[in-house]
């Protein structure tokens, strides 16, 4: 449950400001890419699954554990890793589905003529970039995970 309530968030927190879902509230002068949406599906998804190893559900197993919790494998500096990872993948997924003269940096630092000629190209490249970062880091974290049985109720 955490999984999706997290990819629905996600999509929402990065699909309303870049306007890849249509409202209100935000206009963009460039139309969607066609690959807006799956890049935008696909981080979500990776950003719920990747939220979800760190839940726990609270139930004791055998040896007292908590069952879906780390035993020790799982180093604090793969942690951090993980969600430093997870973020940078979510921030570039950002970049990449926004409307390239919205993005107020890329204005100051081309203008509106570069963004179009020289960050709308590359876009495509952090889409790509974004997924792949999100994707290393659940396998981090998932690389790292103990696995526990689920009770039976």
């Amino acid at each position: 449950m955490v999984a999706a309530a997290v990819a629905v968030v996600t999509v929402l927190v990065v699909g309303v400001p870049t306007d890849v879902i249509p409202n209100p509230l935000f206009d963009r002068p460039v139309e969607v890419t066609w690959w807006s949406w799956p890049v935008l599906v696909a981080t979500g998804v990776l950003a719920g699954l990747l939220a979800a190893t760190y839940v726990r559900n609270g139930a004791r197993g055998e040896n007292g554990a908590e069952n879906g919790a780390e035993t020790g494998a799982e180093t604090g500096a793969e942690a951090d890793r993980s969600v430093r990872l997870g973020g940078v993948g979510g921030l570039l997924a950002y970049f990449a589905v926004g409307c390239p003269v919205c993005n107020k940096f890329v204005l100051l630092a081309l203008g509106a003529t570069g963004a179009m000629e020289f960050f709308a190209p590359i876009q495509p490249v952090l889409a790509v970039a974004g997924v792949v970062v999100l994707a290393i880091a659940l396998r981090v974290r998932l690389r790292t995970a103990t696995a526990c049985p689920v009770p039976l109720r």
